[in-house]
């Protein structure tokens, strides 16, 4: 983490909490000296000549090669590059079960949102599903200038005054039609890539417009190694006769963080087998039989003997028959051969699934299943639940398995996760992140109440959790499952500026006055209007806690201090501060110590004394914001 320190006496010194979004491309600097030591320069930059010498490359610069190009790629690396001085605010009013679920809805700009959850999230996520824009020429926004931060969503959803930037959905008449989308999808893809865990897998859902564009960049971003399947998704039944050829299916690209994580348990990847018909019991348990003979005969390398008066091609050698056979394994049924194939071991195994999904997993049907939930049709074309639960069951079947959805819509991946815990017993929870686009007032959604896409994806969670709730509490089989199994709830937090005011450097050096009104508000640095619980998750996440860390509140010495992680780390936002207070909390030698700077009053000899304290206590990090 990178901090800034501020000498408050010659005999004290505290770090400041960098409230920057994680350094992406100084965190890859460090790993390339640290892996590299001889390509440091001496200002400690890296000589990019010397690396390409120690991996044993000589590249020629003017020579083509193969790579995908496009306008405003490279600023599409200033955007990953640019720290964010956002922060999500808690929204508990409108959340369901805030204090205890793990789950969570964020309101906001999936970009700045994703740059937030760099250093809570990194490596944890183990699924990510996005049905992002098509690029059809009317479905997504865009800044028209190319910009992308915290003020353009700021003045996106009206919240600062807007400086004459046009939003407007991206038409094939600008030439820039391809360019833009790419711009749009590569910083998000890039950043979604950090949180997936090794083992972690990304679906991503496309039509024809854009496939062969998104395929060559999940190439780049994740690598062509990494590349699983394109899935054909049958989206639709009927044929639509205005068309030359009636378009029916999807694509879902399928990566791997690291494919290789995925071969080493392939035994995990894969659909749940089927369990029926283990109608047969002998001392070992329940069973079925199952065929030892080689499909494809000598072609498919199955080796051709006699066992027990049977000649043909087997799946087993010789050698393995016979030990099955003295294990009571391999029974001989009229003129063939058989194998006992046991109910535990089948629910051990898994079912190879392929790159054609045509199980009725129609958009029409997804459609009139959300309408009949919300009683009105409020969002077009929505995923259906099934799609989403085969993606689970086939990558993300492991306790604790976090879901990220980024594009998150009307909150088909949440539902799916609910669902599919309720159907498997696995717990999972998910991320969903949408960006709150507004309702038209005179359309269905917006007479019905909604202000934007973000509510309908809350007012859709929370009737699927009532729904189960119910079901629930009406049945004898659901009411025997523990009730950490489905998480039933989700924290609401909403993307903003910063709870502290930061300091401007772009003002004027003559500017007396507007000088003077900058020194007036670091008096105190906070945001006007903010509460304890804004500045509470602003620190934990960029501390590198998840939102969901526990929390406890602590009375020490008078003051609240909030105890985060079991006490890994101590949080004091009170007003004051006093000598008693710094002690208790560096009595608890926690690892981890934070306080506001205004709480010292300007008093150095508190600061002198807290600091040594501190230290005397072992408490590693102390510092203040």
């Amino acid at each position: 983490m990178n901090t800034k320190r501020v000498k408050n006496s010659p005999d004290t010194e505290i770090e400041k909490l960098d409230l920057r979004s994680h350094d992406i491309a100084g965190e890859k600097t460090a790993q390339l000296l640290t892996l590299f030591p001889e390509i440091r320069t001496e200002g400690g930059k890296i000589d990019f000549d010397q690396l390409k010498r120690v991996l044993g490359e000589t590249v020629d610069p003017g020579k083509e090669r193969y790579g995908m190009n496009w306008p405003g790629k490279a600023d599409c690396f200033k955007t990953i590059q640019q720290p964010t001085l956002a922060t999500l605010r808690p929204c508990p009013e409108e959340s369901v079960n805030f204090d205890t679920t793990e789950n969570l809805i964020i309101e906001g700009d999936n970009l700045e949102v994703l740059k937030l959850l760099q250093k809570s999230y990194i490596g944890k996520i183990k699924m990510i599903y996005i049905d992002p824009p098509y690029n059809t020429g009317s479905d997504f926004i865009y800044p028209d200038n190319y910009s992308e931060s915290l003020q353009t969503y700021l003045e996106y959803t009206n919240q600062v005054d807007g400086e004459g930037k046009k939003f407007s959905t991206n038409t094939d008449t600008d030439g820039r039609f391809h360019s833009k989308w790419l711009n749009m999808m590569y910083p998000r893809l890039y950043l979604a890539k950090n949180l997936l865990r090794e083992d972690g897998v990304i679906f991503i859902s496309i039509d024809d417009h854009e496939v062969d564009n998104l395929t060559r960049l999940c190439d780049e971003v994740f690598g062509q190694e990494n590349r699983i399947a394109i899935i054909c998704h049958k989206a639709r039944a009927s044929v639509s006769n205005d068309k030359i050829i009636s378009s029916n299916h999807n694509f879902i690209l399928l990566y791997a963080k690291n494919i290789e994580s995925i071969f080493q348990q392939r035994h995990l990847f894969g659909l749940p087998p089927d369990l029926s018909d283990f109608k047969m019991e002998d001392s070992r348990g329940k069973f079925r039989y199952a065929p030892v003979d080689g499909p494809g005969g000598a072609s498919k390398g199955n080796p051709h003997y006699t066992f027990l008066d049977v000649t043909g091609y087997f799946r087993f050698s010789k050698e393995r028959m016979s030990r099955m056979h003295a294990e009571g394994l391999i029974v001989k049924i009229g003129n063939g051969l058989q194998q006992k194939y046991y109910l535990e071991d089948a629910k051990k195994s898994r079912k190879t699934d392929t790159t054609w999904w045509d199980d009725k997993l129609y958009t029409s049907t997804a459609s009139s299943r959300l309408k009949e939930l919300l009683g009105v049709d409020v969002f077009d074309s929505p995923k259906p639940v099934e799609l989403i639960v085969r993606m689970l069951e086939l990558s993300a079947r492991d306790e604790g398995s976090i879901i990220l959805d980024f594009f998150a819509g009307s909150g088909t991946t949440a539902h799916a996760v609910l669902e599919c815990g309720k159907l498997d017993n696995i717990k999972r929870n998910f991320i969903l992140i949408q960006l709150p686009e507004p309702c038209s007032p005179t359309s269905d959604a917006g007479r019905a109440g909604f202000q934007s896409i973000a509510d309908i994806t809350k007012e859709r969670v929370r009737r699927v959790i009532t729904k189960l709730q119910l079901n629930k509490s009406g049945s004898s089989e659901s009411s025997k499952k523990p009730d950490r199994l489905v998480d039933l709830g989700f924290k609401v937090f909403k993307l903003d500026g910063s709870n502290f005011a930061p300091w401007r450097t772009d003002l004027p050096t003559g500017d007396t006055p507007a000088l003077a009104k900058q020194l007036e508000l670091h008096i105190s640095h906070l945001r006007p209007g903010r509460t304890s619980s804004d500045i509470l998750y602003e620190i934990l996440l960029k501390s590198g806690f998840p939102l969901t860390t526990k929390v406890e509140t602590l009375k020490l010495s008078g003051k609240e201090v909030y105890s985060i992680a079991d006490g890994s780390m101590l949080l004091c936002l009170e007003e004051s501060l006093t000598h008693d207070v710094i002690k208790a909390m560096a009595d608890l030698k926690p690892e981890r110590v934070i306080c506001l700077d205004e709480s010292f009053a300007g008093n150095d000899q508190l600061k002198t004394n807290a600091v040594q304290t501190m230290k005397a206590r072992g408490v590693t990090s102390f510092k203040t914001v």
